[in-house]
């Protein structure tokens, strides 16, 4: 499976994006998905996982209520929409998935996409 991420860009500050991330691969819903991000001079972050049928989601602590995962199996895609953007949003968001294991977390993570850009301005 490969992934890709895209749908970024420059949002005002209280706007919404949604990510996108295409995968290859027929095998797609066999993995975890999840999102990180990294933002300029500091380490990638975990933001959010769905587990491999899309019924179970986890989110990190400083974006639930904001953020939402989904995934559409039949589309090898899987989505972040961001709601009420903030300045400390700005980073590049990649995608990334992970076999062999049910385990939504920030960790374990094998196979990533690269990443998209996005920046939101104050």
């Amino acid at each position: 499976v490969q992934l890709q991420a895209s749908g970024g860009g420059l949002v005002q500050a209280g706007g919404s994006l949604r990510l996108s991330c295409a995968a290859s691969g027929r095998t797609f819903g066999s993995y975890v998905t999840g999102w990180f991000r990294q933002a300029p001079g500091k380490e990638r972050e975990f933001v959010a996982a769905i587990s491999r049928s899309g019924d179970g989601t986890y989110y990190a602590d400083s974006v639930k209520g904001r953020f939402t995962i989904s995934r559409d199996n039949a589309r090898n895609a899987v989505y972040l929409q961001i709601n009420s953007l903030k300045p400390e949003d700005t980073a590049v968001y990649y995608c990334a998935a992970k076999r062999l294991t049910t385990v939504l977390s920030g960790t374990g993570y094998d196979l990533w996409g690269q990443g998209t850009q996005v920046t939101v301005s104050s």
